[in-house]
């Protein structure tokens, strides 16, 4: 078969310089960007899967290129500029900080279609973002983690103060403490996206604070490694983890890329492929919630499972008021649901979450 995957190094991108342009009959060729490594288990591993759904999909009427471990930045455009003159006809941009590279390279590359994940600019008519809803999945995680602490003391292992990392530790504890009025989030920021060396700090530093479960929005293992010598519990993040099952991972947020990809691609081929958001969570199947494993009491798994069905079915938003701002003033009443403009720039925790959220 044709279908391959290339690992680019920076020797295969000049000589990809020097191709010709690929002719109508030829494989569609599409592209890959990662802040990480495809190994990590994570984020970038959910991804590469995504890339694997696209192999397995279309057989050898595509040939997929990737390269993992890019910087955000200028490196990025390197890369994404390299990769566009190697000829690639869609180009999947997988971090949030690859958003201003993106929109850069779209523009000097009209013909070449670009989709960023996480973003929200598209500066150019070749340029699509597309996230998760991952609050979702915080809620069930969060429920759960709300039932489950002893201690009272969660923690919660940031990466960046961008709305989605935001969303995600509001979201989490405003479940856990609809279920347990007693419990408390302790946040400590990486600053990065993914460093096993920083994140293991991270949550031993929580678990030397006396929390009992760690969740997580980094993309390695680490933390779960704390949390199994700890004998506190965690839960997977953007990729199953169940390498750490039946403890400490009782369950996972799981990110599935891989029906947006297909589609996306087979819109370049079918020359339908237009500039647009798309937002979607449990329900279309973006945000998968990984199997809740007998640690968790039945009737968690129970109250868990219904609240995944509900989300799935439109009939519950994990934003639904009465919620109020961390200073106690009003922002959602009751039974009034947050709109995505709000959520999708949300710089602001809900009552209840301690600290200050950095600049």
């Amino acid at each position: 078969m044709k279908n391959i995957t290339k690992l680019l190094t920076g020797a295969a991108l000049a000589t990809g310089l020097a191709t010709s342009a690929f002719a109508q009959d030829d494989p569609l060729q599409v592209g890959f960007v990662m802040v990480g490594s495809i190994n990590d288990m994570g984020w970038n591993t959910g991804h590469y899967h995504g890339l694997e759904a696209v192999q397995e999909h279309f057989g050898d009427a595509v040939e997929t290129t990737y390269v993992e471990n890019v910087p955000e930045g200028a490196d990025a455009e390197r890369v994404l500029t390299q990769m566009a003159l190697a000829g690639a006809d869609i180009i999947f941009t997988t971090s949030f900080g690859f958003m201003d590279p993106t929109n850069n390279v779209a523009e000097r590359f009209p013909n070449v279609m670009f989709e960023h994940a996480t973003g929200y600019r598209r500066d150019h008519p070749n340029v699509s973002t597309y996230s998760a809803r991952f609050y979702e999945g915080r809620a069930v995680m969060g429920h759960i983690a709300g039932h489950m602490t002893e201690s009272n003391i969660i923690g919660y292992i940031a990466s960046y103060p961008i709305p989605e990392v935001i969303r995600g530790i509001n979201s989490a504890y405003h479940h856990a403490s609809e279920v347990n009025p007693d419990v408390e989030f302790r946040v400590v920021w990486a600053f990065t996206w993914m460093d096993p060396t920083i994140e293991t700090e991270a949550a031993q530093a929580l678990i030397d604070q006396g929390a009992d479960v760690i969740m997580q929005h980094t993309d390695t293992t680490a933390p779960l490694a704390v949390a199994a010598e700890a004998g506190a519990i965690g839960f997977g993040q953007a990729s199953d983890m169940i390498q750490f099952a039946p403890a400490p991972r009782v369950s996972a947020i799981i990110d599935d890329w891989g029906p947006y990809y297909i589609e996306r691609v087979q819109a370049v081929m079918d020359g339908t492929w237009e500039s647009g958001d798309t937002w979607d969570g449990i329900g279309p199947g973006m945000v998968g919630i990984g199997e809740m494993t007998d640690a968790i009491p039945e009737e968690v798994r129970a109250s868990a499972q219904a609240m995944v069905e509900a989300i799935a079915a439109g009939e519950y938003h994990p934003f639904t008021g009465p919620i109020n701002m961390q200073d106690g003033s009003a922002w959602l009443a009751d039974g009034e649901v947050a709109d995505d403009g709000t959520l999708a720039g949300m710089d602001f925790y809900i009552e209840g979450v301690t600290g200050d959220i950095p600049n």
